[in-house]
């Protein structure tokens, strides 16, 4: 890390010691951007990474609200609105118990690279609330979502900041949410996305996370002459990604065998394809955060309180949740002689096992760069809101592909120009903060 990267990294330390999921994010992009710092010294004189890590605002509230038998409850809502120099905030709001200001600012950090890699015009930006919708009745969903809009809406807009679903928020809570903006503000515009198909939505978003992580992993693939046909997959979490990215593997010829969740992991041997797959989608809509279910239905094998790292695998998809994949599970992929890692969920691998993996011999791909596809999907909602048009399906899956593909190079030929030919994980942090820090230096103080 350079000496400059490393001074911001220690003021941040000082000023947050307590956030350290934020630290985290900081410290896994400046430990890649030292040779961009030594070779374009602009950089430090404007004191760029001083103001990248400060958000241009971090708003918390409180969000009132009353249960089924008509007690108050509180909770803490959250949107931190980091970098708009490339267009307006864009990132998921989250509603899990365990959200703080920490994690969605550790989000929103990344969201800021992320969002520059896709080429489309939007900033970063990240949000949420300790609310957690499992186990809630729609009543009490809605109500939430009405409370935490009241507020919210002071601070969105179309062209300001468009929050989309994470987890814990999907198309109910997007719903509640935007009817709520649109009562308020007597408006219909497209101030959120994960909109329904009927009211503005964008067909292929709820699938469009994992796409765009297997098109990326299927160009990652090609680059080494390979592809996806016969190779054995490794899945964490059984939600919209890990659903993405199972259909899209079974389209591609590869055999999809775990899939994940809070009780444990299943290993199915003889792939997830089929009704395994619609499932899936419908233990997902029940609210059941648990995959035994899958087991004792298909009767496969079982593993209580345990990941999948351990199933020998050609491609393992961590698409659960941050933090998900320790050093010692990486240490076990590369045992069990895995080839390629691509990150489906956010930060989904700790800062000791993403070092590992980048010095073991094999092809690493990074949230930053294999996730994107789901807020360029986003942003194409955007574009037919803001024309008051849908495009087809073939038509956003196309554009998803040319995105991804668009993505991959950026990183690829990043790594490359420092002689890091394919280090994803380096080529993403160089591309995505070269983007972001010359149009911070083309726009000035602001």
């Amino acid at each position: 890390m350079s000496a400059y990267a490393n001074n911001v990294l220690e003021m941040l330390k000082g000023k947050y010691p307590w956030e350290k999921e934020y630290i985290q994010s900081v410290s896994e992009v400046f430990k890649s951007i030292t040779p961009v710092l030594d070779s374009n010294r602009e950089y430090q004189s404007n004191r760029i990474l001083e103001q990248l890590v400060e958000p241009d605002r971090s708003i918390s509230f409180r969000v009132p609200w009353k249960d089924d038998q008509g007690r108050v409850q509180v909770n803490t809502g959250h949107r931190v609105q980091f970098n708009n120099v490339l267009g307006p905030y864009k990132g998921g709001l989250r509603f899990h118990s365990s959200v703080t200001l920490s994690i969605i600012k550790c989000l929103g950090f990344e969201q800021i690279f992320k969002n520059a890699l896709t080429g489309l015009r939007i900033g970063g930006g990240k949000g949420g609330s300790d609310f957690n919708p499992r186990g809630k009745s729609d009543n009490e969903i809605m109500n939430f979502c009405q409370s935490f809009m009241l507020e919210l809406s002071r601070h969105i807009g179309a062209t300001i900041d468009v929050p989309a679903g994470d987890i814990g928020v999907g198309g109910r809570e997007i719903g509640y949410l935007f009817g709520m903006y649109r009562r308020m503000n007597k408006s219909f515009e497209g101030v959120l996305t994960g909109k329904g198909i009927a009211w503005g939505g964008s067909y292929l978003r709820p699938e469009a996370t994992g796409y765009g992580v297997v098109y990326f992993a299927e160009e990652m693939l090609k680059n080494i002459d390979d592809n996806m046909d016969g190779k054995v997959v490794t899945v964490s979490g059984f939600g919209n990604v890990s659903w993405g990215v199972v259909k899209k593997v079974n389209e591609l010829g590869g055999k999809v065998i775990t899939l994940s969740g809070p009780d444990g992991f299943i290993h199915d041997p003889d792939g997830v394809t089929g009704e395994k797959v619609d499932y899936m989608l419908k233990l997902r809509l029940s609210g059941n955060d648990v995959v035994k279910d899958y087991a004792d239905r298909f009767k496969v094998k079982f593993y209580p309180g345990e990941r999948p790292w351990d199933i020998p695998c050609d491609i393992a998809f961590p698409c659960a949740t941050q933090n998900e994949l320790e050093l010692d599970d990486a240490k076990n992929l590369v045992k069990n002689k895995v080839k390629y890692l691509v990150e489906g969920a956010n930060l989904p691998v700790t800062l000791e096992g993403m070092e590992f993996l980048e010095n073991a011999d094999i092809i690493y791909g990074p949230a930053k760069a294999c996730n994107a596809g789901g807020v360029a999907c986003s942003c194409f909602e955007m574009a037919q809101n803001a024309n008051f048009m849908n495009w087809t399906e073939d038509e956003v899956d196309n554009k998803l592909h040319q995105v991804m593909k668009h993505i991959h190079d950026q990183c690829y030929e990043a790594s490359a120009e420092f002689n890091k030919k394919g280090n994803y994980v380096f080529g993403a942090n160089v591309a995505g903060f070269r983007r972001v820090a010359d149009a911070m230096m083309d726009q000035g103080l602001s």
